[in-house]
């Protein structure tokens, strides 16, 4: 019997980020047995039976058991049995609070320095920096991907991973993004070494057993988190929120399918399957294998005629996805239900549709300006079973943020803010962190898609890019093709928001929605975009939104919220092939004048909603030329040039 000797060789930490798992022949399981016990020493195992989990789970286990040294390995079922044992605990540690007016909802307050993404200190890591960044101009920093070579990389976790679960138990989360099974689904295994990832990611994704058996030969996305704080800790824990801040660090490997996070408790950098998996390596995955994981609500429309049609719609961060998936029509006859509010995986079809599935099982929202008048489903989606992160509680065991002063009957009523402050609604400061989150299961929307769980996905007819745009954009256009809406798409932008930390209101551009979360060279991604497009597909028709236009006295004009669906609508009229509805610009097609039903909006200043002015596209298709010369440079694909060089002579027209 031969076995591969690297697979026996023991295990360094250095070049720990070359540490990764490897199918190995059922002749060779019990000497590699062998030698992953050896491996595990003397960790016990403190809840499931290791020797039932697959050989290769054993040994990716085992091999980082050996490194970080818990002091007991937890192999997670994904039980209500095991969530209420686990919530008893954190109860009884303070992490947690009951918030005693709703059915299992449960409020944690951060250190205040882990409140956000850190998209400063993610990086994605390959031997070819080229494969991770763009041929930047001379002396012009990518913003799409930070690119981070492999010794470097192995430098960085050997002087964070050893030894840093001591004291501490290492959680298995074997967890599915997508339906357990399903032909889009991949599976991914996290390894942390904290409780609230545990509650969380059961919330986020699938966990359950049913995940192994799906497992078989297939491989798995390698997922290790620790928040960084050995014990006995040696310093100040804040809100009895474990992390180490100033050693943060989120590392993917893409060849490898394996991701490293290390310091950071909160979701976005510790709940690894959502940004790390679901969009920086799965859209590897996707360029390999001919499908695209995008940045995506999906949501079902159905016309007062009946007829049902899926959009998926790409935001950045905080900038209503998760209201526009969940959407309460102002017109009557018309049903919005939601799909998925922040991520798509889409493949095309034998029939040649473009068909999505949301990867995730639940909402990780911001709370903020969530409310019975703005998301009235998202409200009745976390009313139980749910866990609230850096919001404010009142007196009454009731949650709290900025947006639901109207919903508080006692406006009276004692708060305690984020920072566990005592606060009154009228005083100066907030009361919630603006990026403060509801993580929530998506079955409990009471709008959430029959077919939302369909292992082969909904058809896909409209694709949407939008941001936050206060001047210039109007309220809606439609692309003239698939290149000139890949275009589009590359040069999307919007204001900053609190999702991330960044501050201020400075308008940044966000390619397709995946600035922060691009997992590879971006002008690759845009070529695979066009490369998607074949005689025989049905391409779905790209548009462009903006809620969020001001006049100049700095109000809106347009209201926004259930109101968006009088812009669906014509969008959809538009898809049914209605010409006379829409006008040519230099940009694309807005809408004519009185195509979109207006009634009972009040005054619409129609000709400033649906401008374009001339002086500003001017002005920004000479930035767009900038921005793509010194950001992609010549990584561009000569499609998106062309539309570019096109859309600019259009534009000195105006």
């Amino acid at each position: 019997m031969s076995v591969d000797p690297n697979l026996l060789t023991p295990y360094k930490n250095t070049g720990a980020a070359n540490a990764s798992l490897r199918q190995i022949s059922e002749d060779a399981f019990y000497v590699v047995n062998e030698v992953v016990m050896k491996r595990l020493g003397h960790v016990p195992i403190l809840k499931g039976d290791f020797h039932l989990l697959p050989a290769k789970v054993q040994r990716f286990i085992a091999e980082k058991a050996e490194l970080m040294r818990p002091r007991g390995i937890f192999i997670c079922d994904g039980s209500q049995h095991e969530a209420d044992e686990l919530i008893d605990k954190l109860i009884e540690r303070g992490m947690l609070s009951k918030l005693e007016a709703y059915e299992n909802n449960y409020i944690c307050r951060t250190d205040p320095k882990d409140v956000a993404r850190v998209e400063s200190k993610t990086w994605m890591v390959t031997k070819n920096k080229y494969d991770t960044v763009t041929h930047t101009k001379e002396g012009v920093e990518p913003i799409m991907g930070h690119w981070l070579a492999p010794e470097d990389l192995a430098t960085e976790l050997d002087s964070r991973f050893p030894g840093c679960m001591a004291g501490r138990i290492m959680y298995v989360i074997p967890f599915s993004m997508g339906p357990v099974g399903g032909p889009l689904s991949k599976i991914g295994i996290q390894l942390t070494d904290s409780n609230y990832v545990v509650l969380s990611m059961r919330i986020m994704t699938r966990v359950n057993n049913d995940v192994w058996d799906a497992l078989g030969n297939q491989d798995f996305v390698r997922c290790i988190h620790s928040v960084g704080l050995p014990r006995p800790v040696k310093q100040r824990v804040i809100n009895h929120w474990p992390c180490n801040p100033e050693r943060v660090l989120i590392a993917h490997r893409p060849p490898e399918r394996e991701i490293w996070s290390f310091g950071s408790g909160y979701g976005g950098n510790s709940l690894l399957g959502k940004k790390c998996f679901a969009l920086r390596i799965a859209s590897n995955i996707a360029k390999d294998e001919g499908w695209m994981a995008e940045h995506m609500l999906i949501m079902g429309v159905t016309r007062p005629c009946g007829r049902e049609h899926f959009i998926a719609a790409a935001f950045p961060s905080a900038c209503g996805k998760t209201n526009l998936a969940m959407l309460e029509p102002t017109l009557p006859g018309w049903k919005v239900r939601c799909v998925g509010d922040d991520i798509a995986w889409m493949k095309f079809g034998e029939d040649g549709r473009l068909y999505a599935i949301n990867p995730e099982a639940g909402f990780f929202g911001v709370a903020p300006g969530t409310s019975n008048k703005t998301n009235p489903m998202a409200v009745a989606t976390f009313q139980k079973n749910s866990i609230f992160t850096n919001v404010a509680e009142t007196a009454n065991g009731e949650y709290f943020w900025e947006g639901l002063e109207d919903e508080i009957a006692d406006k009276n009523v004692d708060i305690t803010t984020w920072l566990g402050e005592k606060w009154h609604i009228g005083e100066p400061g907030v009361a919630a962190h603006p990026n403060s989150r509801f993580a929530a299961p998506a079955n409990q929307c009471p709008i959430i898609h029959p077919d939302w769980e369909s292992p082969q996905g909904v058809p896909i007819e409209a694709i949407i890019f939008g941001g936050r745009r206060p001047q210039g954009v109007p309220l809606i256009y439609e692309t003239n093709s698939w290149e000139h809406g890949v275009f589009t798409g590359s040069c999307l932008k919007s204001e900053a928001t609190a999702a991330a930390e960044f501050t201020g209101k400075t308008v940044m551009h966000d390619p397709m929605a995946m600035r922060p979360f691009m997992g590879y060279n971006f002008g690759k991604y845009l070529q695979h975009w066009l490369d998607l497009k074949t005689d025989s597909r049905k391409m779905p028709k790209i548009y462009h939104v903006n809620w969020f236009r001001k006049d100049s006295n700095n109000k809106f004009l347009w209201p926004g919220f259930g109101d968006n669906i009088r812009v669906i609508d014509w969008i959809i009229r538009r898809l049914d092939g209605e010409q006379e509805i829409g006008v040519e610009t230099p940009i694309g097609t807005v809408p004519a004048k009185g195509s979109i039903n207006l009634e009972g909006l009040g005054e619409v200043n129609w000709d400033e909603l649906m401008s374009v002015p001339a002086d500003y596209w001017k002005q920004d298709a000479q930035e767009i030329r900038k921005f793509l010369d010194e950001q992609v440079g010549e990584d561009l694909p000569e499609p998106v040039r062309a539309e570019m060089d096109a859309q600019e002579k259009r534009v000195q027209t105006l």
